[in-house]
């Protein structure tokens, strides 16, 4: 039961690592490009919520692979296509349970679907996130003072005026 927790908190930090990389990744060109994330155009809308969702799923992925390593590397499972669908079917709680672990090694399934439950979370956070971004900017203090002026148009921060921005979000 330690070896099975132990390995589980390190495959924990790890996943969290992976996607907090991603986040990052996420965070710092969401910084470096805010006017691509101020268009209103839908085709750019649609890369870049696509974008970040297929980023996400790529992260997943790598840590769906390291869940399928460990249960290599300990012998809980015999090939590696097993062992993929294995922990893709537990890392989403998915669980069908055609494949069942050894005694030694149930608990450590336990905990990837728990790790699962918790990535997917912070998955969905980041991709609500990015869709508020695009679908629903926060107006900045100029946009006030152009409202007050009667204007139609309300800038968001990074917007050039290539890409202008009217007050109805569609």
């Amino acid at each position: 039961m330690l070896l099975n927790t132990t390995i589980a908190s390190i495959m924990m930090m790890a996943t969290t690592a992976i996607h907090a990389g991603g986040i990052s990744l996420v965070v710092m060109f969401i910084r470096k490009h805010p006017a691509h994330w101020a268009t209103r155009h839908p085709l750019v809308r649609l890369r870049a919520i696509s974008s970040v969702v297929l980023l996400m799923f790529a992260l997943s992925l790598m840590e769906i692979t390291a869940w399928a390593a460990v249960y290599l590397y300990v012998g809980a499972l015999g090939d590696l296509e097993t062992a993929l669908y294995f922990s893709t079917v537990t890392f989403t709680t998915l669980g069908y349970g055609d494949i069942l672990l050894d005694a030694n090694w149930r608990l450590l399934a336990a905990f990837e679907s728990a790790n699962g439950i918790i990535i997917f979370g912070l998955t969905t956070a980041v991709v609500v996130s990015a869709v508020q971004l695009v679908y629903f900017p926060k107006p900045t203090n100029d946009d006030a003072r152009q409202a007050k002026a009667g204007s139609d148009e309300i800038p968001l921060k990074g917007a050039t005026k290539r890409s202008p921005v009217n007050k109805h979000p569609f």
